[in-house]
This record gives structure tokens, C-alpha cells and sequence, in this order.
């Protein structure tokens, strides 16, 4: 059995154990979406938002769309990570005012490092960046200098550092819907400065033709980092979102050790399949307990509310070795 390398979850992590029967290997919450598109005054969808445990509970940062469609990020607290209180303004962070000026914000994701919670999400400076910031308490909010030049979605820290640097995935992109798109290794001695970019990996035949993306914060385990990722095919109904799984080497992450060829999570419910935009699932964050191997993630359903699902380190891990992809 693979390891989890980290600390017990709360004793009241979100987990619904695996239907009887279920082949699958990631499950949904019976009671999803766990929030609604309407979750706040003026919210048109709340989705592809991050959450992380926070004292003895939760907190997050969500994307919500308001009812003029405009896309920002607020924080939101919890007791059991299913219920959530989200402010009903957005976050303003402190900063340099060339950086914090705010043209967009959406699909945060936020994990914790040494002493405090980053925020990475994509920043609006003269096009899509990745906007990085810390906070300590989920109340005041710091921002730092954009990661990278426009265009760039789908900025992910690893939870450490690695070989004394921050590290970094992403995906360049374009100013539009991105046609295309692979995922890049980055690191940095301070946030502040981004170097060392290395390939990681790109699209394939099948459910992630079109493109790939990294999703939640990597998963460090004793068999390398486990990292959940979405990948995009071009349908003749238009663009579908699922989620599969990559094992990377844990010093030198951009080194793809093992890759499922099967998507491990698509949409196949009625909030995944309707809404604003039409069959997604997007996976933005994860909870972990490390005895156990249980893993709850958190995902967008089609653009308009958020869902939860819940597997193993064992089930992802199985399912890819069961359905491999030949990785160079």
C-alpha cells in the first residue's frame, strides 16, 4: 500500500466510504453540490474553488461569479467542510497597487507552507497570469508579484519546498479559451523570481486531447507526488471536462513517472452535465488523512456549483497501473 506522507486529517474530514458494487474509483458525495451557485447575495456560480483545514476546521477561497458574470475570489469558512459560511465580499489583499489592481480573479488554489496559506489563482494583468498571496488567518490577505508574463492559467504550488525552492506548476496559455495546452514545472528561491521552467507533460489521444491542466495540490506520498489534473476533449458538443492522475518523481517532479491512459472522474450527474458551461468536473483542491489514504477533493460542476468526491491513494494508484499510459 502507498503512503500518504503527512499528518492525520480532523476526526471530521468529509468521507462517505465507497458504494457497495461502485467500480469506479473515485465516488460522489450522496448530497452534492455541497455548495450552490447561489450561496451568496450576489452570486450567479460558485465553483473551482480551494479548501484546506484551518485549526480545527476549514476555511477556503472560492471562486464566485456575480450576477454581472464578473469573476472574482472570496473566503469562506467551515466546521465540517460540507457546510460553508462565504463572505459575501471579495477578498482585497494588501500589496503593491501595481499588482493588486484587479481586472479578474478565478480558480484559487490554496495550500499551506511553513508558517502560512499561499493563494495562487488567474490574475487579470493585461491578460490571464498567475496571481500568488498569503495569508495567515483567512481575514487579511497579502499579494505578490505575478508568478509569470501573461498568458498563464492554472498556477499550483507543491505543499514544500523541494531541494530549498518553491515549485510550481502551470499552463501557458493564450488570451482566449486556450485551444491547446501543457503543463510546466517552475521554481523559485522567493516567490517572487520564477525559473528552472521544465516540460512536464502534454495532451493525448482520447479524453485529454485538447488540453491538460494541473488541479489540486499535489499529493506527496512515499512513492512519489500524486497529482490530480484535468484534461479537456473537443466534443462535438463542445468542449468536456474530466480528471485523471499522474504520479511524479518526488525530487524532480517534472518527471513523470507513471500516467493513466482512463480518466479516473467525469461528468455524469445532472449539476455536471447543466449549467453555465455544459459537462464539467474540475478538480481545484483535496483533503488528505494520511493513515487511512483517504483523499476527499473538491470539484467545479459545470461552471456553476461545487461538488465533492471522495477516493483512496490506493484506488488512484491501482486504477492508473490497471489502465497505464506509456510515459517517455
Amino acid at each position: 500500500m502507498a503512503k500518504i506522507i503527512g499528518k492525520p486529517a480532523h476526526a471530521n474530514m468529509p468521507w462517505q466510504d465507497k458504494p457497495e458494487g461502485y467500480l469506479k474509483p473515485v465516488w460522489r458525495y450522496d448530497a452534492n453540490p455541497v455548495i450552490k451557485r447561489d450561496a451568496i447575495p450576489t452570486s450567479n456560480s460558485i465553483f473551482n474553488s480551494a479548501v484546506v483545514e484551518f485549526g480545527d476546521a476549514y476555511a477556503g477561497v472560492f471562486r464566485c461569479d456575480n450576477l454581472a458574470v464578473q469573476m472574482d475570489i472570496f473566503a469562506g469558512f467551515s466546521e465540517d467542510g460540507i457546510h460553508w459560511n462565504i463572505n459575501h465580499d471579495p477578498i482585497v489583499f494588501e500589496g503593491d497597487e501595481e499588482v493588486t489592481r484587479k481586472e479578474y480573479r478565478y480558480d484559487p488554489r490554496v495550500c499551506f507552507i511553513d508558517d502560512r496559506y499561499y493563494i495562487t489563482w488567474c490574475n487579470g494583468y493585461h491578460g490571464p497570469t498567475i496571481g500568488v498571496g498569503y495569508t495567515f488567518d483567512f481575514k487579511t490577505f497579502y499579494q505578490l508579484e505575478n508568478a509569470f508574463l501573461p498568458y498563464n492559467r492554472n498556477g499550483v504550488l507543491f505543499p514544500r519546498k523541494i531541494n530549498g525552492k518553491f515549485a510550481m506548476m502551470s499552463r501557458p496559455s493564450d488570451t482566449g479559451h486556450t485551444p491547446f495546452g501543457d503543463v510546466f514545472y517552475s521554481e523559485s528561491p522567493d516567490l517572487t523570481h520564477w525559473g528552472k521552467h521544465r516540460y512536464m507533460f502534454g495532451t493525448a489521444a482520447g479524453w485529454q486531447a485538447k488540453k491538460v491542466g494541473p488541479g489540486p495540490t499535489p499529493i506527496e506520498t512515499d512513492e512519489g507526488w500524486l497529482m490530480i489534473y484535468h484534461g479537456v476533449l473537443n466534443s462535438c458538443n463542445g468542449f468536456v471536462y474530466r480528471f485523471g492522475a499522474a504520479l511524479l518523481d518526488i525530487e524532480k517532479p517534472w518527471i513523470v513517472k507513471e500516467r493513466g491512459n482512463f480518466y479516473i472522474f467525469g461528468p455524469e450527474e445532472s449539476y455536471e452535465l447543466t449549467g453555465d458551461v455544459p459537462n464539467v468536473t474540475f478538480p481545484c483542491a483535496c483533503l488528505t488523512d494520511a493513515p487511512t489514504g483517504r483523499i476527499s477533493i473538491y470539484y467545479g460542476a459545470a461552471d456553476t456549483v461545487t461538488g465533492l468526491a471522495f477516493t483512496t491513494v490506493d484506488e488512484i494508484l491501482s486504477y492508473i497501473r490497471k489502465y497505464p499510459m506509456k510515459v517517455d
